[in-house]
């Protein structure tokens, strides 16, 4: 199928979208007349490349043979990409899968570093920067990640108070989303909620309309969306176009990739850009491609889907040619080539300033968070940092309580945990035998507490992408997010302490009276709270709930192994102590160990023949018994009755060597570690959340 030699390069008679001129070609436009088309977004020569990691020769395929040395070092994921569009337009990037559809839209959008992009890309002639670009656009994720038991109106409510500056009355707030929703026609779904997989909600087509509506609540300029109908049926997918083509002449631009557009939706298309490995096979209008297939020499089909032919002959042309589609792109750039010179003298009028079009794009409604207040002046939050938490704490907490079975279940899970523990270790007495015991149940309870923990890590890792999705474009601080997910983490821990605290302590027969109960109810309250700070930074740091449990479960075996309760400190080798005082269950277990055994040192565990117990000598008769213990006073030179106390609550923290820090100070360590996970919690969002490819 390759190209005619002589081709004609005659302008199609269809309009020219003149790719890469940087003018709106109105010829009555003037200085004092705001253009129509009052934005223009260009693009030149866009290239990306990727370091492929190269092969080695004991990596080789079935046949035996190492990969060719001419696939090695880069590759080209965009090859002097050029485009325009402006205004009211929709411009759709079309391939296969691996064209490079969605790597041009991630280069407009900025989420690519521009030292590794090359190329201009401009908005009315100036260098569009990438502060000014989070302001004045949004991008939509293919994944339409949302709180699920939102109603989609609390859904856009939220992100209206997120993305609108408070200086907005609540009433002006409540008009514009009931605007919006009309404008994505979700009326009918307004008050149903998002659902999942355990809760039925709206249609698929309906969650991708409330998922571009979060999104454009701030009506921008530009609008960039990766794969908008991917999933849907050709119905859905047809009103999700329609909606934004609402939105395009509504005043803005959108951009998008698609894979395979409907005849329909072809129909609603301004502007086409059809890639094929990372280069151009065609740019223009929808109308102009039956043309362009003609000169080249393969015509549409009568009838025939222009998108569906132009696909399928590109992947024809990819299998089956030497060079691809390179006769295409040969002919698409000639082509753009004579269409420049023919229409370069239209060019007379000329678009407004980028800051003067923004400011008069304030002034007729676009913008509505005021991300820019002035021509110098661009404030990266529409709102300041303790509106944010308030709305993010809100939100998490109207999502949890629409979920009751999750603390139902939790609620349930302490419920029976404590009954085992106390029924297990009941009324533990205060001899050796039993002292020993009481020790196994401290260190099993606070173990326990942190494997509940691990619980929560699914919802933590499901909350990050939703997260990402929206902290893209700057619609809340991430500082503004840990906060509140620390917030609403820690309501839920109250609930989980309470059973079991109350029924273990009451159960096991604890000391300390009402004071002791306060203090162990205390303890486990910030070891949840740890324990919930070391899951959530496990969030920010994995993606994959079943590797999360993986290290979640064998760093606390470390931290319970090194404890203090499996082996004393003092014979822990040197080379791992600095574990020991890492140890997460250290901390509360030696705090409830004071709690337990420092309230009177003096109490007494063993008197007399009580040391015998739990050794070789506890079979013998208790004169045996008294006759050994009189035998081992004189050696001593001590007067050892059977009524004298041999181990007291002091001999059992010495034994397990807990004598550095007092109980208080222990649980002030337990709360300091919570906020100390949550911090590298919020340093992981910043690492690892750039949503940018280098």
């Amino acid at each position: 199928m390759a190209m005619t030699k002589e081709v004609n390069l005659t302008p199609f008679s269809s309009p020219s979208p003149l790719l890469g001129h940087q003018y709106c070609h109105h010829p009555l436009a003037t200085a004092a007349a705001v253009d129509p088309c009052h934005f223009v977004l260009s693009f030149t020569d866009l290239s990306y490349s990727v370091k492929e990691p190269r092969s080695f020769p004991f990596f080789r395929k079935k046949n035996n043979e190492t990969r060719p040395e001419a696939l090695r070092g880069t590759r080209k994921l965009l090859d002097s990409i050029s485009g325009e569009v402006r205004t009211g337009e929709i411009l759709a990037v079309l391939g296969a899968s691996g064209s490079g559809k969605t790597t041009l839209i991630d280069a407009l959008a900025n989420r690519i570093e521009r030292a590794s992009l090359r190329g201009c890309i401009t908005l009315n002639g100036d260098r569009l920067e990438g502060r000014l670009l989070k302001a004045i656009s949004a991008y939509v994720m293919q994944d339409d990640l949302m709180f699920p038991m939102l109603t989609v109106e609390e859904t856009l409510m939220f992100a209206a108070k997120f993305r609108i500056p408070r200086s907005v009355s609540a009433s002006k707030m409540k008009e514009r989303v009931q605007a919006l929703v009309d404008q994505l026609d979700l009326r009918s779904a307004a008050k149903t909620i998002i659902g999942d997989e355990g809760h039925r909600g709206v249609s698929g087509g309906e969650r991708r309309r409330v998922s571009i509506g979060t999104d454009i609540v701030h009506d921008p300029i530009i609008l960039f969306l990766d794969e908008p109908t991917s999933g849907l049926d050709s119905t859905s997918a047809f009103m999700v176009v329609q909606v934004l083509q609402r939105i395009a002449r509504s005043g803005s631009m959108v951009i998008m990739s698609v894979h395979q557009p409907s005849y329909r939706i072809l129909g609603l298309l301004d502007r086409l850009i059809f890639l094929s490995r990372g280069q151009t096979v065609y740019s223009g209008p929808p109308q102009g491609l039956p043309e362009f297939f003609a000169v080249f020499g393969n015509p549409i089909p009568d009838g025939g889907n222009p998108a569906e032919f132009a696909l399928d002959l590109v992947r024809e042309l990819e299998d089956t040619a030497p060079d691809g589609a390179k006769d295409l792109v040969t002919l698409n750039a000639l082509n753009h080539q004579a269409r420049a010179r023919t229409s370069a003298t239209a060019a007379t009028g000329s678009c407004l300033p980028l800051q003067e079009a923004v400011r008069n794009s304030i002034a007729t409604g676009k913008l509505v968070s005021g991300a820019m207040i002035d021509g110098a002046a661009l404030a990266s939050y529409a709102n300041p940092f303790w509106v944010e938490v308030s709305a993010l704490t809100k939100r998490a907490i109207i999502n949890m309580w629409r979920m009751p079975e999750i603390l139902a279940f939790r609620l349930g899970d302490m419920l029976v945990t404590g009954f085992l523990l106390a029924t297990i270790f009941w009324r533990l007495r205060d001899t050796p035998k039993d002292v020993r015991e009481r020790i196994g149940f401290f260190a099993i309870t606070m173990t326990t507490i942190f494997f509940t923990s691990g619980d929560t890590l699914a919802v933590f890792i499901q909350e990050r992408y939703i997260y990402m999705r929206e902290t893209a474009y700057n619609t809340y601080r991430r500082s503004s997010y840990v906060v509140a997910n620390a917030v609403t983490t820690f309501l839920p821990l109250v609930f989980l302490t309470i059973p079991l605290a109350f029924i273990t302590f009451f159960g096991v027969g604890l000391s300390g009276g009402m004071d002791g109960l306060g203090f162990f109810f205390l303890t486990i309250l910030a070891t949840f709270w740890a324990g919930s700070g070391f899951v959530t930074f496990l969030s920010g740091i994995l993606s994959h709930v079943v590797l999360g449990y993986t290290v979640a479960a064998a760093v606390i075996s470390y931290f319970l192994l090194l404890s203090g309760f499996f082996i004393n400190r003092n014979r822990i080798p040197d080379y791992w102590i600095w574990l020991h005082y890492m140890s997460l269950v250290k901390y509360p277990y030696e705090a409830v160990m004071q709690n337990e055994f420092s309230k009177d040192l003096s109490k007494c565990f063993a008197r007399g023949v009580e040391m015998f117990d739990g050794s070789a000598l506890g079979s013998l008769p208790t004169a045996k018994k008294v006759e050994v213990l009189t035998v081992i006073g004189q050696t001593l030179g001590m007067n050892i009755t059977n009524d004298t106390c041999i181990i007291t609550g002091s001999d059992v923290l010495q034994e397990q060597s807990i004598n550095q820090l007092n109980k208080w100070s222990c649980l002030l360590v337990i709360v300091a570690w919570g906020f100390f996970f949550r911090l590298l919690f919020y340093i992981s969002l910043l690492l690892g959340s750039r949503n940018k490819r280098k």
